[in-house]
């Protein structure tokens, strides 16, 4: 399906190959996110169940300049990981981007084709293990087109995900696209739309409302690739939890997570015993969505989908021989972060502190991704601790970090 402002979109996407990269910076830092980090995937699609050497094939279904599909495809070679990940685009200037920085990175299981997500049905492609579409869907004529296309080529027991834009956390952006269309209709050559939306926000008063929301800065940080994507876009469309929810369920999945589940936890925020008995009473769905209306700071929903059919691969905490790991953080850093046994965290401007466990140091500093349970209990065990202790600490760990999307069941086989 497309329609002149898809043209237009696709357009943009030549002109601006978004978000702006130079193959170079890839010899400094590899830039990681979510979705489609590979511990991630581990965990919330498969549970931490599905073998590491069994090789995943995934696709990245609008794959832009290639920042997922770098990362999952360099944590793949960096692991010994077989599988390969499919670049999926219709930019070609965007493919250019992706692909030097594939070849920078010397990464030889990395894939690319041309197209678009609607055409994956007749593409011959797939099926997929692992599916990402990371800012893609609001952009389309018809985000549940696009969806169902996904699920298509998916494979048996396999998740997809997700990130969407969210309404209330962009607030002001949508008012200052307004503004522009008016002075440059998406018509009008890219270039001169780009150096109108410059001057305007050089001159937007005080009182415009992106102004004043400091969480959004792709116009300020984001070149002219991140500004004509933020406030030129011919098509963008927001979605709150309830939107999402019924886009993924229409396609026949469920969310198996939000990113990262605790800031969609209303009783963070509501510590009041009355008002905790109210939000005792929703589902999830209805939680997350009082969580993202009382926050006010959410502009993005991250999501893992999985089959609505397929069974729930809960990660196996309770197994001695799980092997715990930590995303992105060094546990005796954070170890050594720890005040007065809570744990600092802050989302967006909202701060929490996060009640931890006596043993909480002790364990992550023993948490590297090699080590099991049962290793790291024995080891506290010999220095004094009791097995119970040590169970119930653990538990307790869990409870807190696996929320915040940082501690996470490591594949294995």
């Amino acid at each position: 399906m497309t329609d002149t402002t898809d043209r237009q979109l696709a357009a943009q996407y030549e002109a601006y190959p978004y978000p702006a990269r130079d193959p170079r910076d890839e010899a400094k830092r590899l830039i990681v996110g979510s979705p489609s980090h590979l511990r991630e995937v581990d965990h919330w699609i498969f549970g931490g169940r599905r073998p590491a050497s069994r090789p995943l094939n995934a696709l990245m279904a609008g794959g832009g300049s290639g920042d997922g599909t770098i990362m999952l495809a360099q944590q793949m070679a960096s692991l010994g990981r077989p599988g390969r990940v499919t670049w999926l685009d219709r930019s070609a200037q965007a493919r250019k981007v992706a692909a030097a920085r594939a070849a920078v990175r010397g990464l030889e299981n990395v894939a690319f084709e041309e197209g678009s997500i609607l055409e994956l049905p007749r593409s011959g492609l797939g099926p997929f293990d692992y599916v990402d579409c990371c800012g893609v869907l609001h952009h389309l004529p018809d985000p549940a087109e696009g969806l169902a296309a996904l699920v298509g080529v998916l494979a048996p027991g396999g998740g997809i995900g997700l990130m969407v834009y969210a309404p209330h956390g962009r607030t002001g952006v949508y008012m200052m696209q307004d503004a522009l269309r008016m002075l440059t209709p998406p018509g009008e050559d890219p270039a001169a739309r780009v150096d109108v939306a410059r001057r305007v926000w050089k001159q937007a008063p005080e009182t415009a409302w992106l102004r004043r929301n400091p969480w959004i800065d792709d116009h300020i940080r984001g070149g002219d690739a991140g500004l004509y994507d933020l406030l030129l876009n011919p098509r963008d469309v927001a979605f709150t939890v309830p939107q999402l929810a019924r886009l993924v369920a229409g396609a026949g999945l469920r969310i198996a997570c939000l990113v990262e589940p605790a800031r969609y936890d209303p009783d963070l925020w509501l510590t009041d015993p009355k008002l905790r008995a109210r939000t005792a009473g929703m589902d999830p769905v209805a939680r997350a969505a009082l969580a993202e209306a009382l926050c006010g700071n959410m502009g993005i929903h991250i999501a893992y989908c999985v089959r609505e059919g397929d069974p729930v691969a809960a990660p196996p905490w309770e197994d001695e021989a799980t092997i715990p790991v930590l995303r992105e953080m060094d546990g005796a850093k954070l170890a050594q972060g720890l005040q007065g046994g809570v744990l600092p965290v802050s989302w967006d401007g909202l701060r929490a502190m996060l009640p931890m466990p006596p043993l909480a140091a002790a364990l992550l500093r023993r948490i590297d991704g090699r080590t099991s349970w049962a290793e790291i209990t024995d080891a506290l065990v010999a220095a004094g601790a009791s097995a119970e202790q040590v169970a119930r600490d653990r538990a307790a760990l869990v409870a807190t970090m696996e929320r915040m999307n940082r501690l996470l069941v490591a594949a294995r086989d």
